[in-house]
């Protein structure tokens, strides 16, 4: 069918609907590779805590997380709810969800990341983790909690 033998009414529309599902497909598309790539960033940066090099972990975590958590009380809540739980036994990825906007902080481009985890001494825990891309075009942590 062609839109010239449509009424213009009802061409417009088809016109807007292709419109908005090639810009939603685009804006998934970046939201997908938003996530492969914070994906990819994370397990460098969890062995580390893994690892108990908690100073490291800050040291390439983000500029809006360094803000906001001071390296020596990073390194503190690790030592003191992080460490207790003993070495990772497994990790797997539970879901990831690009967003650009979150609670309490700056519009931009965010991951939030679930794992299911299991360690020494707790066999099954939540981690959760975001990943923000900086202005140097890399993904890093802005925020962690386990549960």
């Amino acid at each position: 069918m062609k839109l010239n033998s449509l009424p213009s009414h009802l061409a417009a529309l088809l016109v807007t609907g292709a419109l908005i599902t090639g810009i939603a497909s685009g804006c998934a598309r970046k939201a997908n590779q938003a996530e492969q790539a914070a994906v990819a960033a994370a397990p460098k940066w969890l062995a580390e805590i893994d690892n108990g090099q908690y100073g490291q972990s800050w040291l390439e975590s983000s500029a809006l997380f360094q803000s906001k958590v001071p390296e020596p009380t990073w390194e503190s809540s690790m030592t003191t709810f992080r460490k207790p739980l003993g070495d990772l036994q497994s990790r797997s990825l539970e879901s990831a969800q690009f967003a650009t906007q979150l609670p309490g902080v700056a519009d931009g481009q965010y991951v939030v990341m679930r794992f299911d985890a299991s360690f020494a001494n707790k066999k099954s825990a939540i981690e959760t983790v975001t990943f923000m891309l900086e202005k140097d075009g890399q993904w890093k942590s802005a925020g962690y909690f386990i549960k």
